[in-house]
């Protein structure tokens, strides 16, 4: 387990520093950049995290001049506030996740936890083309690249109302999850394509993994297969087969979205959370 630097003394830093503390993970707390690119210099940290009153470009500066230091180092970043350009700008620099307010300090602190905890060090997220309003990236086939990724997405995702964007984040989460399972079976010698496309009125992701895909009829290890006098039956048979607790992604998913479309052979997925209500989209277009 590495250790993890904490910088500055922001409320929501102490609150992480203590859930960090309480789950065992070494920790110190420094007084600002100056201090944390001095400890650096003295003992190793795994993870770094940064300071919320930092705004994300400075932040990406001071990465650059830890990495210097320590070149494996994962670096979470808080920050006052995100813009398309600037997520695109933290992915490209390699940033392990990126929050905004309103910070939740257990989230940021279990990441945090299985950041220092994963040996692994090369890097889980490449972009394949980037600009705002449209990115594409591949994702090795991993948990902690699932939850990674999802950091970046609410970010991008900033325009809509809260409710809505956890609502979208959350079938997103599942439908990933989903192409992790039964599309590449969690190997993480695999990848997974994803895209975020914003538009004026909707925000869209797309998720393609590498598998055979699945046809409707096949799909009795999922909630959505089950009969009405038999809602659980699911269930049992994940519990057969040897496979997660789970089987809900693709009821969640859609009973979250405004639109959720599969391609013929079932190993891409496009999810749809519109601004306005689709009737109102539609009308609007007029």
């Amino acid at each position: 387990m590495s250790r993890v630097l904490i910088i500055g003394s922001a409320p929501v830093s102490r609150e992480i520093g203590d859930s960090l503390s309480a789950a065992g993970l070494p920790i110190e707390s420094s007084a600002g950049n100056a201090d944390a690119l001095k400890r650096l210099r003295i003992r190793a940290f795994g993870v770094v995290i940064t300071c919320p009153d930092t705004a994300i470009d400075e932040s990406l500066v001071l990465l650059e001049e830890m990495r210097s230091i320590r070149p494996a180092l994962k670096c979470i970043v808080l920050a006052d506030h995100s813009t398309p350009d600037k997520v695109i700008a933290a992915l490209r620099a390699h940033v392990f996740a990126c929050f905004t307010p309103p910070f939740d300090s257990h989230e940021i602190a279990n990441l945090a936890t299985q950041a220092a905890s994963d040996s692994k060090i090369g890097e889980d997220i490449e972009i394949l083309s980037a600009r705002p309003g449209w990115v594409s990236v591949r994702v090795n086939s991993r948990l902690i690249t699932a939850d990674r990724l999802l950091t970046f997405a609410k970010e991008l995702s900033a325009q809509l109302p809260e409710d809505a964007k956890q609502d979208l984040l959350q079938a997103l989460r599942e439908i990933l999850l989903n192409a992790m399972e039964h599309g590449t079976a969690f190997n993480p010698d695999q990848s997974i394509e994803v895209n975020a496309i914003r538009t004026k009125r909707a925000m869209v992701f797309r998720v393609r993994d590498p598998g055979a895909g699945f046809r409707q009829e096949s799909l009795s290890h999922a909630a959505s297969a089950n009969s009405s006098d038999d809602p659980t039956a699911h269930i049992r048979q994940r519990q057969e087969e040897g496979m997660r607790p789970g089987g809900y992604g693709l009821l969640l998913a859609s009973g979250t979205v405004d639109e959720l479309i599969y391609n013929e052979i079932g190993n891409e997925a496009i999810l749809i959370k519109y601004l306005d209500s689709p009737a109102e989209a539609n009308t609007n277009t007029k």
